[in-house]
Order: structure tokens, then sequence, then C-alpha cells
């Protein structure tokens, strides 16, 4: 499955015939490193009335800086491989309709300091590992369908309003947590 462009934003500039050195770098909403090179480090694409699942191809931009895909219509579990991208800072891919959990693996993102995932479908727990993420400036996971206690981040990067409306989570800076009914017998 690929992703759908209903409006047509980008089929005038996403032209595939040309495959010279760098041509990707004309792309709409693509920045390269150099426009001689083909070695893309931003790709600015959001509310673009994109749809369908998550791009796999993007695993192929191993220098990615950037990645916005906010305000379009993208399906489908964000992929764990998307760890893959080691110098991701900035991940948008709020307002979208993405199900499934949060891959644990983005806490391998060590230069992250953007995570948006809000206004979308996520279910299940925030991982625990993303507390690990140092750099992280901005995080924000409202309005989805999260519950669990919530990873405890350093120098205070997010506030009950990274969380709205995920009626499930619990733990500060949200009410405590009921840990009455996980009670293990001994």
């Amino acid at each position: 499955m690929s992703l759908e462009d209903p409006l047509r934003q980008l089929l005038s500039s996403w032209d595939f015939s040309n495959n010279t050195e760098g041509f990707i770098c004309r792309f709409t909403g693509v920045e390269c490193w150099n426009a001689d090179e083909s070695r893309v480090i931003n790709i600015h694409l959001s509310d673009m009335g994109l749809r369908g699942p998550f791009p796999i191809g993007i695993k192929n931009c191993t220098s990615l800086q950037v990645l916005d895909l906010s305000g379009n219509r993208l399906t489908g579990q964000i992929p764990s491989n998307i760890a893959d991208l080691p110098y991701l800072t900035t991940i948008d891919l709020s307002k979208n309709n993405l199900s499934g959990s949060i891959p644990p693996s983005i806490a391998n993102l060590v230069f992250i300091n953007v995570l948006r995932l809000n206004n979308n479908k996520l279910t299940g727990q925030i991982p625990p590992e993303l507390s690990e993420l140092y750099r992280l400036q901005e995080f924000s996971v409202a309005n989805n369908r999260l519950s669990g206690q919530v990873p405890i981040f350093n120098y205070g990067v997010v506030s009950k309003k990274s969380y709205a409306n995920n009626l499930g989570l619990c733990g500060a800076p949200l009410r405590p947590c009921n840990h009455e009914n996980h009670v293990v017998a001994i």
C-alpha cells in the first residue's frame, strides 16, 4: 500500500522519472543537505491531505532530522523501525488517524527534541523508556486512547496538557495511580 494524495499537492513535483543525483531534493516538502545530493534531512508534509499507511520508504532517509507528517489522514501503526533514523530531532505525527501502541524503540532516538503524537488513536501505555530521552523539550500525546502510568521525564518537559483527554493515564503530573488493584499476593 502507498500514500494517497487526493488533493494532488505533491504530484506536480514528485516525479520519479528523473533519477539523477539530487532529483528528490526538488520534491515539495523535501529538504536535502545539499541540492546536488539525495541526502534528505527534512520532510515537511503537514496538512497535505495525504492518506494511507505510514510511508515505509522513509526508512531509507537515513540522514533525516525532521519528520513532519502532521495534519494528514495517515492510518495504521507507527513503525518500530522509525528508530533506524538515528539523527531525528523532530517527529510530528500529530492530527492523523494512527493507531496501535507507541513503539518503545523511539527511546533509541537520542537526538530527539520534539515528539508530537497528539490527536491520533494510539492505545496502550506510553513506553517508560521514553523517559530516557534527555534532550526532549516538547512532548505531546494528548487526545489519544492511552492508559497506564506516565513516564517520569527530566526537566519538566511535560505538563497535564501533554496528556489531555487520555482518561486512562495516571501518575505525576496527572492524578495518582490507584495501585490497590495491583496488589500481588505472596
